[in-house]
């Protein structure tokens, strides 16, 4: 959500943001708006100014018993009684007006965001292990769906009879797994990387959804109730808005939250993408992370978080790559956006597992979220931070694929075995 004030002040650079997301020039059309605002706030305000002095004027023919006058001072007050609320509503339409243009505008990127059309513009930052190939398995790796179904743990036929398509029911070790997965990322994080455990509302209303930035242009990617709850589509709704409407002290920043939730998404937009298995379903488990800083901290804080995210992944042995997003490929609400990619042996491919976003005060400003500096006057917004750390439904297709043997069979992962009973390698059930 953008200050109208800051786009007069910044109009070109402003501009410039839209223009390199692919998206037009609004300034002038936004200062226009605005310029109407303030014309029908400055007609109210002359006519309350014109009704107080005419009131005066009342009291004073009324001393001197000038009734004539007195009475064509009392019209000319009814007149603009009946008319000051037709300029209030003006000023009230006028401003909601505003308020839902800005709403629907993306962020401005960062200086240092390449400019791009779409993912073909992003840049490779770093990659980390070996990926595994069918040359270094000595066999033809098989996707997670195949291992799963070969192991009779993976059923997405009676999913789909009780739910439709993109839904799975995981059974027996593999099911252990998945959870195994998420207690460990909740460990980790909590444990060494100093995010506070959180166990958050999936249901909420509408003005929590607004505050991050998926409603209004996101509505159809989102589950919602016949009573006007939305279903989470991650858990950064729930623990961003933790901060909504407060004023916080800075001593007590940066904030650092995780929690690992079920994630609801009507995938409205990818009709024909991933239909067979685990990457791209209706619901599944994520643990999130979210932060929120200080202007001054939070780009560090952007590092930090994606250092903590890749570090699952190299606790978990899995290979991967760290992605800068171009301006053309990243969220609404973030100004600088680091994709983490494992590698998926299966698909013989690197596949999207997080994505780690600063929003500097965009979502603070829907929130009004805000803190109290130690030195200086005044309350300023807060920048908030988030990222996936990482998606557990993807980090189990990453060990399935990666960790699978020629016999069908599939290895645990050292890092995870402390979470499975003793199980070690996951075998068809017999």
């Amino acid at each position: 959500m953008y200050d109208i004030k800051w786009i007069r002040d910044n109009a070109q650079a402003f501009d410039q943001g839209l223009v390199n997301r692919g998206a037009s020039a609004l300034s002038s059309t936004l200062i226009s708006i605005d310029d109407r605002r303030r014309a029908a706030i400055q007609t109210a305000q002359v006519s309350q100014e014109r009704r107080n002095a005419l009131s005066k004027e009342i009291g004073q023919a009324m001393a001197r018993q000038d009734k004539a006058r007195a009475e064509a001072l009392k019209a000319e007050v009814a007149a603009l009684k009946d008319a000051l609320p037709a300029a209030e509503a003006e000023e009230k339409a006028i401003s909601a007006e505003l308020d839902a243009a800005l709403a629907a505008i993306p962020n401005t990127p960062l200086p240092e965001v390449p400019v791009g059309a779409d993912e073909h513009g992003n840049v490779e930052v770093r990659r980390y292990g070996e990926p595994r190939t069918a040359a270094t398995m000595g066999f033809a790796p098989r996707q997670h769906f195949d291992i799963g179904e070969g192991l009779g743990m993976m059923d997405f036929e009676a999913a789909s009879r009780m739910s439709g398509a993109r839904f799975v029911v995981n059974r027996a070790g593999l099911a252990r797994l998945e959870r195994a997965l998420g207690q460990f990322m909740l460990d980790l994080h909590g444990g060494e990387h100093g995010y506070t455990e959180v166990n958050p509302p999936l249901l909420v209303k509408d003005h929590a959804v607004y505050g991050v930035g998926q409603l209004p242009k996101f509505e159809d990617d989102l589950f919602k109730t016949t009573n006007g709850f939305y279903l989470i589509s991650t858990s950064e709704v729930s623990l961003t808005n933790l901060v909504r409407e407060q004023v916080l002290e800075e001593k007590v920043l940066p904030y650092r939250f995780t929690a690992l939730t079920p994630c609801f998404r009507s995938e409205a937009g990818a009709a024909g993408r991933d239909t067979r298995g685990m990457i791209r379903q209706h619901q599944f488990s994520k643990v999130e992370l979210v932060s929120v800083t200080t202007p001054e901290q939070s780009l560090a804080e952007h590092e930090r978080m994606t250092a903590a995210a890749e570090e699952v992944l190299k606790r978990l042995g899995l290979a991967y790559r760290t992605v800068l997003l171009c301006t053309g490929d990243m969220g609404f609400g973030s100004q600088k956006t680091y994709d983490i990619e494992v590698w998926l042996p299966g698909q013989d491919a690197y596949r999207e597992i997080s994505s780690c976003s600063v929003c500097g005060d965009f979502q603070a400003r829907r929130m009004n979220a805000r803190f109290k500096p130690a030195e200086g006057k005044g309350n300023r917004f807060v920048h908030t931070l988030n990222g996936s750390g990482v998606a557990v439904g993807r980090a189990l297709v990453a060990v399935l694929e990666t960790y699978q043997n020629e016999d069908g069979s599939v290895t645990v992962p050292d890092a995870l075995l402390p979470y499975m009973g003793g199980i070690t390698r996951l075998e068809k059930v017999a």
